[in-house]
């Protein structure tokens, strides 16, 4: 394992989509510093091996692995650090998937980058893309996040759900596990362009799991669809698929959501945390390490604003600002000093305040109030302050 946390050399690790991408910035963000040594960040996500995050100033950056163009900065070389997305665009949320990033600008377009094979770019071509491309269809766009081969967002009009790319789990919500497109050598179903996921809800915000999706409407509501082979749709039934959005079961409110690989955790709108799906390492932080179908609420008392489900393992933000994780260890990505599994909430050591934290497939970072973003997992068992500009 690298020593810098942000180049992970991930070893039997999944991958999944950027996380906790439903924190975007305020209509106008307050000014902050951008000098040669730091970056100001309000906002950081984290995909299967490269990071991308949006300053305080709408720029965007990325670095990590680069293979397929998914840095977005034109060139397929892995960065120690964060390069600027080649762009003169300026951007208010930003979702690293796995080998893809798409983000949002500040007038609500919607632009993504790097591979393409299932059209999760949503370019309508299976292209990999260097460098942003506009995703087509002419809609504005208020939120973003690229899971493993698909993608999903919120329109800024009307607040209706959109989804593009690979759909053998029923993940774009259309309906079905099939699809308009298939490639020359029958790889698909897939969608290059958004399709209307079904049902008419009107969402707050949606997430991008590995085979799943979720969102929380307008009204509080949470719904998921896609693969449920262990309960990530929570709906308490026990069908393999659903390809059309069912509303989790329980009767919560919920204010925000977010997709892991397998399993799923939301905040409630009294800043309660409640997960569900497979939970064979604690990833549920429930105080057991068995699935569940249905909500299950995470333990210890804790009142938690956001969280932000990576791969076997769950972190969230506190109303005061503190880091909890809980779930698989084997990389430190809990951040508490071990490497040590567990099924309920663990306290990110350091005593920094978190604005926002995002869970990748084996490590995690957190940006604090003034924009300083921390990272630990893929070897580091403590955070540590997250790697200049390249």
């Amino acid at each position: 394992m690298r020593s810098r946390v942000l180049l992970v050399s991930v070893v039997g690790a999944v991958s999944f989509g950027c996380r906790a991408d439903s924190l975007t910035a305020p209509e106008s963000p307050a000014a902050a510093a951008t000098t040669a040594s730091t970056l100001a960040f309000y906002q950081v996500s984290l995909g299967r091996g490269h990071t991308c995050g949006v300053t305080f100033d709408n720029r965007a950056y990325c670095w990590g692995g680069n293979a397929d163009g998914e840095l977005g900065d034109g060139t397929t070389n892995s960065r120690d650090g964060p390069v600027p997305v080649a762009t003169t665009l300026r951007f208010r949320q930003i979702s690293a998937g796995a080998l893809s990033t798409c983000a949002v600008t500040t007038d609500y377009r919607l632009y993504c980058w790097g591979f393409n094979e299932m059209g999760q770019l949503g370019d309508g071509t299976t292209v990999t893309r260097l460098r942003p491309v506009v995703v087509t269809g002419g809609r504005q766009f208020r939120q973003v996040e690229i899971g493993f081969e698909h993608a999903c967002g919120v329109t800024y009009q009307g607040n209706r759900a959109y989804c593009w790319g690979y759909n053998r789990y029923g993940q774009l919500g259309i309906g079905t596990n099939t699809g308009p497109e298939f490639g020359p050598f029958g790889e698909g179903p897939f969608s290059s362009k958004p399709l209307a996921v079904l049902g008419g809800l009107t969402f707050r915000q949606v997430t991008a799991g590995d085979t799943h999706n979720c969102g929380v409407t307008t009204d509080n509501r949470a719904f998921c669809w896609g693969y449920n082979r262990y309960g990530q749709v929570g709906d308490s039934s026990g069908g393999w698929f659903k390809f059309r959005p069912a509303r989790v079961a329980g009767g919560q409110q919920y204010r925000q959501i977010d997709a892991g690989y397998d399993h799923t955790c939301a905040a409630t709108t009294g800043y309660r945390a409640f997960c569900w799906g497979r939970g064979v390492v604690g990833e549920l932080g429930n105080g057991t390490m068995h699935m569940s179908r249905w909500p299950t609420p995470v333990s210890g008392g804790l009142r938690l604003e956001r969280v932000t489900a990576g791969s076997f393992f769950t972190c969230a933000e506190s109303t005061t600002n503190r880091g909890y994780c809980w779930g698989w260890n084997w990389y430190g990505q809990l951040g508490d000093g071990t490497q040590i599994d567990r099924a309920t909430p663990v306290a990110v050591v350091g005593g920094l305040f978190f604005s926002q934290l995002s869970a990748g497939s084996s490590w995690a970072c957190g940006r604090t109030p003034a924009g300083a973003a921390y990272c630990w997992g893929g070897g580091n068992l403590t955070p540590i302050p997250a790697p200049g500009p390249s």
